[in-house]
């Protein structure tokens, strides 16, 4: 899936990175988001690696990144923490970043508590968590039950998630793609075996309860302290009403002051399913931000 590319093993203090890294150039750091792994950005980063060195990890406990420092949650800011601990090892001291989904959530905590090491951020798909939860509604709430699911205390999605694994990323896949006929073989077979590690279940279940609860804090600290991300910041998002009639660019200028974007044709999983549409979004970017 990443021909040309190198294996990525960088041991942290916290993590054991585990990923694909390739080209030359500036940096650019691509974080994936919930179910998947890093082979997400199959079809955008080797296009990228023709002009940058691109970074391209498993999130902490995610596919084969394993958390080797247990803490009681694991929050967007820790996972940021740790992926500049993974950047410095690397010898990058200033980079871009790009995230979809989850990984957009830790970009933006990296963007705002490291303002030094990132040049240029980019969201996929994503509003700060703050603002997501603030517009919740019954349609949300039905077609993203896992953000309230998988936050529940003491164990139970991670109980209930052993029952049937597959059974369950089968469904959360469909929903995001339509038809698992979508996802080559491979790439389906790659998600389903990391999802069925049990220690994979337990990280994104912590990932989810830090969102509920500590990730939400730390945004709305941000919000009042007016902390803003001092980068430049670029926001792709798919075409679709919104019930409150605002946009996400709308909703990322109050993180930001420099913030540019568009809506694209495409659903959830832009990088896999629109990944000409993301490529041709980054790379003016890109460019700027890393001149």
């Amino acid at each position: 899936m990443f021909e040309g590319f190198e294996n990525l093993k960088i041991h942290t203090r916290d993590v054991k990175f585990a990923g694909v890294i390739g080209g030359s150039g500036p940096p650019v750091l691509l974080l994936h988001g919930y179910p998947q792994t890093h082979i997400a950005w199959r079809f955008v980063a080797p296009v990228l690696a023709e002009r940058y060195r691109v970074i391209v990890p498993d999130l902490p406990g995610y596919g084969d990144s394993r958390i080797l420092k247990a803490h009681t949650t694991w929050t967007k800011r820790q996972s940021a923490r740790t992926l500049v601990d993974m950047m410095d090892a690397l010898g990058h001291s200033k980079f871009a970043v790009v995230g979809h989904d989850r990984g957009a959530r830790v970009g933006y905590r990296l963007a705002l508590d490291f303002v030094d090491r990132v040049c240029g951020y980019t969201s996929l798909t994503v509003i700060p968590t703050l603002d997501a939860f603030a517009a919740v509604d019954s349609a949300f709430a039905i077609n993203a039950f896992h953000w309230f699911m998988l936050a529940q205390p003491n164990g139970l999605p991670e109980r209930l998630l052993a029952a049937d694994p597959i059974g369950f990323i089968d469904a959360t896949l469909l929903g995001m793609a339509g038809s698992l006929e979508r996802f080559e073989p491979d790439a389906l077979k790659a998600y389903r075996a990391a999802f069925n590690d049990p220690a994979v279940r337990h990280a994104i279940c912590e990932d989810y309860r830090a969102a509920a609860f500590e990730d939400r804090e730390i945004d709305a600290a941000d919000i009042e302290a007016g902390r803003k991300l001092q980068c430049p910041v670029s926001v792709l998002w798919p075409k679709r009403k919104t019930a409150s009639g605002s946009s996400p660019i709308d909703i990322w200028r109050r993180w930001a002051d420099d913030v540019s974007g568009y809506a694209v044709d495409g659903g959830h999983l832009l990088p896999e399913f629109s990944p000409d549409a993301v490529i041709e979004h980054l790379l003016p970017f890109l460019a700027r931000v890393t001149a």
